[in-house]
C-alpha cells in the first residue's frame, strides 16, 4: 500500500515487480522527473489531471492535450479514441527462430489486432425502450415544492447539501479505490456503482474512473449511457505500461460526462474472462491517474471480487430490501468481523428498495446491520432506476439524489481514513 510522499514510486515498483521488469536506477539529483508524485490538492476545473511519462494526476503543470476525435462517443460529449496510441501499442511476442537466424527488427513485429467496436445495445432493441420516466410522480414533486415554499426547510436543505459537497471535494494524495459488490445478482450492485461514479464525477475536479470487474454480461456501460465499446479490462491488462501518460491511458477508455471514464469488463459477449493477476495489474497501473476509482465487482465469493474488496480503501455491499437479502447480508458482515478491524469499519451497506412496498421495516433492519460495525444507507425506490436503462440524474427523485449523495460522501470519508 503506498504511503507518504513516495506513493508513486511504490506503485511503479509494484507494477514492475508484477511484470518482471528490473527496478530502475535512482535518478541523479536535479532530474525533473524525480519529484513526481508529491501530495497535492484537487486541480482546478479544466486542468489536465496527469502528465506524460507517468506523473501523478493533478499536478499544476501544462495542460495535457485532449485525445483526438473519436469514432464512438458518449452523446454530446468528447469521444474516446478508437485506436490505441501508436507509441505504446502492445506487440505480439516474436516466434521462436533458429539460433543462426537474426531476430526480426522491432519495427516489423506485428501489433495485436484492435478489437472491433460493438454497440452497447443491439440495433434490433435500440428502439424498443420507452421514454424514461421521472423517478418521482408529478404530484409528489408538486407537494414537495409547496412544502419548501411555506416552511423553513429550504435553508437547512441547502446547508446540508453544501456540507456534503465539501466532503466530496476533499483533496487526495493518492487515488482512492472503492469496490462495490453484493452476495447475489439483482441486488442493485451495478446501479449503486453507477450512482457513486456519476456523483464523484459531478462534484470532483480530478478524473473519475469507473471499472467493470464483472465481465459476465455486465450492465454498467448501459447504465452509464455508453454507446459503443472496444477495449475491455482484460485487454488493457495486456497493454498498460508504467511509462504511459494519462493521454495514452484514456485512449483505451470510454469518456463520460463530467470528466469521468469507463473501463468495461466485456463487449456484451459470453465467455469474457478476467483473472486476478490482470485485475491487479490494471488497478495498480491506473490508480495514479484518477482521484477516485469505483469498481463494479463480481458477486461474492468470486475471486476477483475478494481481491478488489481487500485492495480497496472502502467497500460498498449492496443488499436488496427483503428479509432474505438483509439476513444474508448480516451473515456476510458477521464473517467480516473476523477479518482485520479496518475491513468492517470501511464497509457501507446500501439497502436498495427494488419495489415501492418492500414489506420490510427498513429502519429496524438497518439498526441490526449497524450493530456489526458497518455503516448503512437506504436507497429508496425510484421509478427511473427501477426501469433499467441509462441513468439520467435529472430524472431521479429528489430523495434518491439526496440518498446517493450522502452514500457517496460517507464512502469517500471512509476511503480517506485508509492509506
Amino acid at each position: 500500500m503506498p504511503n507518504g510522499d513516495n506513493w508513486q514510486s511504490d506503485v511503479l515498483r509494484d507494477l514492475r515487480g508484477a511484470s518482471g521488469q528490473p527496478e530502475p536506477q535512482p535518478r541523479p539529483q536535479g532530474d525533473p522527473a524525480a519529484g513526481a508524485g508529491q501530495p497535492h490538492g484537487v486541480p482546478a476545473q479544466g486542468q489536465a489531471s496527469g502528465q506524460a511519462s507517468g506523473q501523478a494526476y493533478g499536478h499544476p503543470q501544462q495542460p495535457v492535450p485532449q485525445p483526438p476525435a473519436p469514432q464512438e462517443a458518449y452523446p454530446g460529449q468528447p469521444g474516446v479514441t478508437g485506436q490505441p496510441p501508436q507509441s505504446y501499442a502492445p506487440q505480439q511476442p516474436q516466434q521462436p527462430q533458429q539460433p543462426q537466424q537474426p531476430a526480426a527488427p522491432a519495427a516489423t513485429r506485428p501489433r495485436p489486432r484492435t478489437p472491433d467496436s460493438r454497440p452497447v445495445v443491439d440495433k434490433q432493441f435500440a428502439g424498443a425502450g420507452l421514454k424514461p420516466r421521472h423517478g418521482e410522480p408529478l404530484s409528489g414533486r408538486a407537494l414537495r415544492a409547496l412544502r419548501r415554499t411555506v416552511s423553513s426547510s429550504a435553508a437547512r436543505e441547502v446547508a446540508g447539501a453544501t456540507a456534503t459537497a465539501e466532503v466530496l471535494q476533499q483533496a487526495v494524495t493518492t487515488g482512492r479505490q472503492i469496490a462495490v459488490t453484493s452476495i447475489r445478482g439483482g441486488a442493485g450492485k451495478t446501479t449503486v456503482a453507477a450512482l457513486l461514479g456519476t456523483t464523484y464525477a459531478h462534484y470532483r475536479h480530478d478524473p473519475t474512473l469507473i471499472v467493470e470487474a464483472d465481465p459476465a454480461l455486465g450492465s454498467l456501460p448501459l447504465r452509464l449511457g455508453a454507446q459503443a465499446l472496444r477495449w475491455t479490462t482484460g485487454d488493457v491488462a495486456g497493454i498498460v505500461e508504467p511509462q504511459m501518460s494519462l493521454l495514452d491511458v484514456t485512449g483505451y477508455l470510454v469518456q463520460l460526462p463530467d470528466n469521468a471514464w469507463l473501463l468495461p469488463g466485456s463487449q456484451g459477449q459470453i465467455g469474457a474472462m478476467l483473472d486476478t493477476k490482470g485485475y491487479e495489474k490494471v488497478m495498480v497501473s491506473l490508480r495514479r491517474y484518477f482521484g477516485v476509482t469505483v469498481v463494479d465487482c463480481e458477486t461474492l465469493p468470486a475471486e476477483v471480487a475478494r481481491v478488489a474488496l481487500s485492495a480497496a480503501q472502502a467497500r460498498v455491499l449492496a443488499a436488496p430490501a427483503t428479509l432474505e437479502g438483509i439476513s444474508s447480508t448480516y451473515a456476510v458482515l458477521e464473517w467480516m468481523r473476523g477479518l482485520p478491524r479496518h475491513v468492517i469499519e470501511g464497509t457501507v451497506v446500501a439497502v436498495t428498495e427494488m419495489v415501492p412496498h418492500t414489506g420490510l421495516d427498513t429502519d429496524r433492519a438497518a439498526g441490526a446491520l449497524k450493530a456489526t460495525g458497518a455503516k448503512v444507507h437506504v436507497l429508496p425506490y425510484d421509478r427511473h432506476l427501477a426501469a433499467g436503462g441509462t441513468i439520467r440524474t435529472e430524472l431521479l427523485a429528489h430523495a434518491t439524489r439526496q440518498a446517493a449523495t450522502r452514500l457517496a460522501a460517507e464512502v469517500f470519508q471512509l476511503s480517506q481514513k485508509r492509506r
